[in-house]
């Protein structure tokens, strides 16, 4: 009889905040792609943040066309303490929830912190609102623009996730920047109104970037 411990089974070690993060790429590749809608992102990264082993994680991308979270491998390999830490756009405190223009002006840019959920109103006024720079409260944030013979416009960078959802009466949500982005990063929705009015989002690079770095 051989006295050599067994092997334990890779799928009840302990899984890293790295090794969490890697799933989260992977389910925000697959929903840029069409793989996956958002509200189906939403419960798999739920289950990805609570998970506690590779076993949790397995479940989430077997119906995907990538590798399992548990094969063998050093991308997929728990990370060392020494590993550089990516640098998460995701966090902060967030400032007002709301902004409002009417008959005048509103502006937002620099270093400002996109909370879940932000209200724009702009009546026969205007919203600027720079992201380029912004930090993102949550994984997920929506701005709702309410545009009445007014406008907003939403200049995000080019590596951010946007989904353009509003409506138009007269008016127009212009869908332009709207696409992909980053898979690991922040996800941007644009909802709301423009009645005789519009809502323009536009991308452009991150100060200091060219614009086709990630």
């Amino acid at each position: 009889m051989s006295d050599q411990p067994a092997v334990p089974d890779p799928r009840q070690l302990r899984a890293s905040d790295a090794d969490r993060e890697r799933v989260a790429q992977v389910l925000h590749q697959a929903m840029s792609e069409g793989r996956l809608s958002l509200a189906e992102l939403e419960q798999r990264l739920d289950v990805v943040y609570a998970a506690k082993t590779y076993a949790d994680l397995e479940p989430v991308t077997r119906d995907l066309p990538t590798a399992s979270p548990i094969a063998a491998g050093p991308d997929l390999a728990p990370a060392t303490a020494g590993s550089p830490a990516r640098v998460s756009r995701i966090g902060g405190t967030p400032g007002s929830s709301t902004a409002i223009a009417v008959m005048s002006g509103v502006e937002r840019r620099g270093d400002w912190v996109v909370p879940a959920h932000l209200s724009v109103v702009a009546i026969m006024g205007g919203a600027d609102l720079d992201l380029r720079a912004a930090r993102f409260a949550e994984r997920e944030c929506t701005i709702n623009v309410i545009a009445i013979m007014g406008g907003a416009r939403i200049t995000v960078p080019d590596d951010l996730t946007v989904r353009v959802e509003g409506v138009g009466v007269m008016g127009g949500f212009d869908r332009r920047g709207e696409g992909g982005g980053d898979p690991s990063g922040p996800v941007l929705r644009v909802t709301g109104l423009a009645l005789m009015g519009g809502v323009e989002v536009r991308r452009k690079p991150r100060d200091g970037r060219k614009a086709l770095e990630g």
